[in-house]
């Protein structure tokens, strides 16, 4: 059991440790270091184990942390990685991207700090693979069934190491030149670096996971397939092409050179830290980015690193508070002033504004016209007499994404949602037959932890699609919606 006393006896939460500011913004690496063993043991000794343990309710894995905790604790890592694995195919991704819903669920969180469950579990993984206790886990026996997943991003390897498990053949589909999907160029080394995700997949095709890169389902090159030739193909398919489609800033000017998506900057930006030319150029510039969450700070972190002159990141929201406020009580995620580690290396955040122009030169962005915003009855007004102009020569819009294009299943072969993600029933099903939907292009924009969550859910409907039964786990339904939202 737990300790009794635990955060009784250690009442401070201590976080895991970062590179100075001025030190990690000269290169690529990630921003954390690793924790002290004994400071490790500290934390993971505030949890006492709960009566109920609400920080299960928090994780859409159902993530077993009072156990692994205790484990971490007692310094006993090769029970700790086997109970952090039993419900997390990919805690290396969830330790290090994840926001924590499960902390703001902690029951000490009530009233103290809560518990550093994050970096606990990040640390747990991180010793095992050093430790050689990550091991592909190979099927007892084959089921001669196929299965093709399209896709390569945490619900996709979720869905297809699941299946692997359980016996089916898959083959796993990535249009881009190396697996991973967001992972691979989506998310910024200074938050993880590559070889955490080359580790995991030698893992992988340990396991007999065949990845296929280069190859755009739906597309039209030689090497390409359509989602007919997969189904003709494999017994099985699973969409898990993600959300990619980024909105769009509708306001006069947005068309001019200099004005991007976020990812359209992120991907080369990627690139260029394993090696490639730079793409997209934010050095000397100033830089604006529209929109105030994650994908928005990877931006900003970005382009601090790329030596812009000036960075600010703009949000339409009103300033959240900094306290838990009433309406969003324990132990739901509630909306408040975060600083990541973007922030912390410098440039500016306006909240509660709007762009109302793009203005430019020479057919080249060199400004914005902004104004102060407030919701009234659910709408957004523009408050008169605030517009006011700021210089950029780079506007990077970071305001989410709307959905799956178009490529690998169009809407007249798999029909979508009124919120343009794929349609399908409660055993993830689409409406074509045989073919399934799995993290962000069937629920939407979201966390990794339920992309990785759907995954593995997904892979459960498909398995008893394929048997007739399973004993593979469904942590999640379609319809589901955390209590933390």
């Amino acid at each position: 059991m737990a300790d009794p006393k635990g955060f009784l006896t250690h009442r401070e939460r201590e976080n895991r440790p970062s590179r100075p500011v001025p030190v990690r913004i000269q290169d690529w690496k990630e921003v954390h270091g690793e924790q002290d063993t004994k400071v490790l043991q500290r934390q993971a000794g505030r949890c006492m184990d709960c009566g109920i343990p609400f920080c299960h309710t928090g994780c859409p894995l159902g993530n077993l942390i009072p156990e692994w905790n205790d484990h971490t604790r007692r310094a006993n890592f090769a029970d700790a990685i086997e109970r952090l694995h039993a419900t997390n195919n990919f805690p290396e991704f969830t330790g290090r991207l994840c926001p924590a819903p499960c902390e703001t669920a902690c029951v000490l969180g009530i009233n103290q700090p809560p518990v550093t469950i994050k970096q606990i579990e990040v640390s747990i993984i991180d010793r095992a693979f050093s430790n050689g206790r990550v091991t592909p886990q190979e099927p007892e026996w084959l089921s001669g069934r196929t299965v093709a997943v399209v896709g390569s991003g945490p619900a996709g390897l979720a869905a297809a190491q699941q299946l692997g498990r359980a016996g089916h053949t898959v083959v796993v589909h990535e249009r881009s030149d190396a697996v991973g999907g967001l992972l691979r160029y989506g998310i910024p080394e200074f938050k993880m670096e590559k070889s955490v995700l080359d580790r995991r997949l030698v893992q992988l095709r340990g396991e007999g996971i065949r990845f296929v890169t280069g190859m755009t389902v739906g597309g039209d090159g030689p090497d390409d397939l359509s989602l007919a030739d997969l189904r003709e193909r494999f017994d099985a398919v699973v969409l898990a092409t993600g959300s990619t489609v980024p909105r769009m800033l509708d306001v006069p000017g947005a068309d001019l050179d200099g004005v991007h998506a976020a990812m359209d900057y992120l991907v080369p930006a990627n690139r260029e830290a394993l090696g490639s030319e730079r793409g997209i150029d934010a050095e000397g510039k100033d830089v604006v980015i529209i929109g105030g969450g994650d994908t928005g700070a990877d931006c900003l972190g970005t382009a601090h690193r790329h030596g812009a002159r000036s960075v600010t990141q703009l949000e339409i929201l009103p300033t959240p508070p900094a306290d838990r406020p009433a309406s969003q009580p324990w132990p739901t995620y509630p909306m408040l002033y975060k600083v990541s580690e973007a922030h912390e290396e410098g440039g500016e955040r306006a909240y509660g504004v709007s762009t109302v122009e793009v203005l430019g030169q020479d057919g080249r962005v060199s400004g914005l016209r902004l104004a102060d915003a407030r919701f009234v009855d659910g709408r957004v007004e523009l408050v008169p007499g605030t517009e006011r102009e700021i210089p950029a020569q780079l506007v990077l819009l970071a305001m989410g994404f709307v959905g799956p294009d178009e490529t690998a299943a169009p809407a007249d072969v798999v029909p979508r949602t009124t919120r343009n993600t794929y349609e399908r029933d409660a055993s993830f099903a689409t409406p074509l037959e045989g073919v399934f939907a799995a993290g962000d292009c069937g629920r939407g924009q979201s966390l990794i932890v339920w992309a990785i969550a759907e995954g593995r859910a997904a892979a459960a409907a498909v398995d008893r699609y394929l048997t007739g039964t399973t004993t593979l786990p469904a942590p999640v339904r379609p319809t589901d919606r955390p209590l933390t939202v």
